[in-house]
């Protein structure tokens, strides 16, 4: 069971801070996944059966980003951090050749949740400077 939330508008976000959500397009998620609108933070649940020690999920998302407008051109990047700390692998990197020059950005990344336990997991800018985001989509398919 898949679900999906947007961040459409362009929003400034500093360095080492998250993309924050608002926009939940499917909300049935049998509460495997918490968030709260106007938070850049969502829990995934380790809910599994009697014989399964983790519940596995597939964590995509896509953004456009650029330098912020009072920012100096240089690469930006953005990568899904997992209870705070960023995932190598997610990390995807950029660089414009002008303030405002945006460029997508997308990743798919498997996370196991151990049985019984939460992981929370986010967007974060990753670069040395504050970026822009905008039409950021995460979705999070809980898929074994």
């Amino acid at each position: 069971m898949a679900v999906e939330y947007t961040a459409v508008q362009i929003q400034d976000v500093a360095e080492n801070n998250n993309v924050i959500f608002f926009n939940t397009v499917i909300p049935c998620n049998k509460g495997y996944v918490v968030h709260r609108d106007g938070s850049g933070l969502f829990t995934i649940r380790g809910i599994t059966s009697q014989c399964q020690s983790k519940a596995r999920y597939l964590v995509t998302f896509s953004a456009n980003i650029a330098v912020e407008t009072e920012g100096t051109v240089g690469p930006v990047s953005v990568a899904l951090a997992l209870n705070g700390e960023a995932l190598p692998e997610s990390n995807s990197i950029v660089t414009p050749a002008a303030i405002d020059e945006y460029f997508n950005v997308a990743r798919s990344v498997f996370i196991d949740v151990p049985k019984g336990c939460c992981l929370t997991v986010s967007l974060r800018n990753t670069s040395e400077t504050a970026i822009s985001v905008q039409n950021a989509v995460i979705t999070i398919d809980r898929v074994a």
